[in-house]
């Protein structure tokens, strides 16, 4: 891996990490498809959901009083439940079909979380898990759970101090659903990961990005931080997807 790749890789989950600071998701929207298009589909995936872990993690600890246990308990169970078929899909597909559904779960849930209109308040367990469900299963093969959250809070009306907190332990826990099953399936092998190094650069950048993110959150409104996660994601997304195309 050269050190150009290395860089932009950390450049990505920088933002991404500041971003999700900011509005509570962003690490998968703007990481996955980056890193697809620079280590490939399943290894950026596999990173993504690697970097997942730390940033939710850390995040947590600082909003840790305004998470939703109850919620959490349905959405942790079900998302693994999502995770496994996500695995052995992740497993079957080759790099241009995997980069079609990266950009194309990007696009599509872009396209449903921000252009959907006004829905219905639908509040149920099972609703709750189904967006577990889903979540897992978008988190392992494309890297990105936020849209299924975001859709079920809006169904929901969630708080949104409440819904940015819960994501945290959720997404840290999906990320670790996404890598174990992973690597449990031989979706992922330990000798095709990068240097371990490389790890520990992570945890600096999601730090350093939380930080960021921190002192920013006192001065960039909310929603200044999602239009522009979702302009670097949807860009990233298109390219993955014409990427895959011309790949087949």
């Amino acid at each position: 891996m050269s050190t150009p790749v290395i860089l932009i890789a950390l450049a990505a989950i920088l933002v991404g990490a500041v971003l999700q600071r900011l509005s509570g998701t962003g690490v998968g929207l703007v990481v996955a498809p980056v890193l697809a298009l620079l280590l490939g589909p399943a290894l950026g995936v596999f990173m993504t959901n690697a970097t997942t872990i730390v940033s939710g993690f850390l995040i947590m600890l600082a909003v840790i009083r305004e998470v939703d246990w109850k919620r959490y308990l349905i959405f942790a169970p079900t998302a693994l439940l999502g995770a496994v078929p996500a695995a052995l899909l992740v497993r079957e597909l080759d790099a241009a079909w995997l980069n079609i559904v990266i950009g194309g779960v990007v696009l599509l849930a872009l396209g449903l979380t921000f252009g959907m209109p006004r829905v219905p308040h639908v509040q149920s367990p099972a609703l709750t898990g189904t967006a577990g469900f889903v979540g897992g299963f978008l988190n392992t093969s494309a890297g990105v759970a936020a849209p299924a959250m975001v859709i079920y809070s809006r169904f929901a009306r969630w708080d949104q101090r409440s819904f940015a907190a819960t994501m945290q332990p959720t997404f840290m826990t999906m990320g670790i659903f996404s890598v174990g099953t992973k690597v449990a399936v031989g979706a992922t092998t330990f000798d095709q990961l990068p240097p371990w190094q490389l790890f520990g650069a992570i945890v600096v950048t999601v730090v350093l990005g939380i930080r960021i993110g921190g002192w920013l959150s006192r001065r960039v409104p909310t929603h200044v931080a999602r239009r522009l996660a979702i302009t670097l994601a949807g860009a990233g997304g298109a390219v993955a997807l014409v990427r895959g195309i011309l790949m087949l």
